[in-house]
């Protein structure tokens, strides 16, 4: 039990750290790792509560720079794809298969954040078709898998140059995602004592390593922290298509 702590510690402090100085990045730093030693759903589930710990501790520093009119499309659809994940997690999420193909996603998702660039035009994230797609698959694969993430950066990083407005914006994104999905599994009766625990020893670690983060978010090369963690994500998602 003590060594399964600290595993859970040092990790959600790392993925903080990643968090707090890139804007994103917990849930592929932490679901690469944690389905090790847990199930699909109770990883997404301690993720999720975590990452919104994280969220918060980002946005208090940031709050000023919202703006709601790039919100109501994107945050709607991915409300949508929390529901249908919602679903899928309860029907599949003891499954160890899905372990295999939260891998091949994290890979994809790797390969996907170290060649694109975000130099799409600001008129294409005006377009209604984009924040609805884009938040309804980042709901969808963000309630499942805890990874929903890149979707919402892809679009944050078209609509806004300015990186404080990206990040705030991208933050009260993943804290109405997180909260949602957190109150419908809560109602489902879904969190355990032993989650508990856990969640507390994730939300002192969390708390940390994002204040870290936050500390270097203005001086560190954010491709450096993105490199860094998406070594990591490799590493973890090869170990879980071929040793869970």
């Amino acid at each position: 039990m003590v060594w399964e702590v600290l595993f859970v510690f040092f990790i959600v402090l790392f993925g903080g750290f990643i968090q707090g100085a890139s804007g994103f990045g917990f849930g592929l730093v932490a679901m690469g790792l944690l389905p090790i030693m847990f199930s699909l759903k109770d990883s997404t589930l301690l993720v999720i509560s975590l990452l919104l710990v994280a969220s918060v501790s980002i946005l208090l520093k940031i709050y000023k720079y919202i703006e709601l009119k790039g919100l109501l499309l994107i945050v709607s659809s991915a409300l949508v794809g929390r529901i249908l994940a919602f679903f899928v997690l309860n029907t599949y999420g003891e499954m160890d298969f899905l372990k295999q193909v939260l891998g091949f996603f994290l890979i994809g998702m790797v390969f996907y954040l170290y060649f694109s660039k975000a130099n799409s035009s600001t008129a294409s994230a005006m377009n209604p078709f984009t924040p609805i797609v884009l938040g309804l698959l980042g709901g969808l694969i963000g309630g499942v898998f805890a990874v929903g993430g890149p979707f919402f950066v892809f679009y944050f990083l078209i609509l806004y140059s300015d990186k404080h407005k990206y990040n705030a914006n991208l933050q009260i994104t993943v804290v109405l995602t997180c909260l949602f999905t957190i109150i419908l599994h809560g109602i489902n009766g879904d969190f355990n004592s032993t989650f508990s625990i856990y969640f507390l020893v994730g939300f002192v670690g969390v708390y940390i390593g994002t204040m870290l983060g936050l500390k270097w978010f203005e001086k560190l090369p954010s491709h450096l922290i993105r490199k860094l963690a998406m070594i990591m994500v490799l590493a973890s998602a090869v170990n879980l298509i071929f040793f869970s």
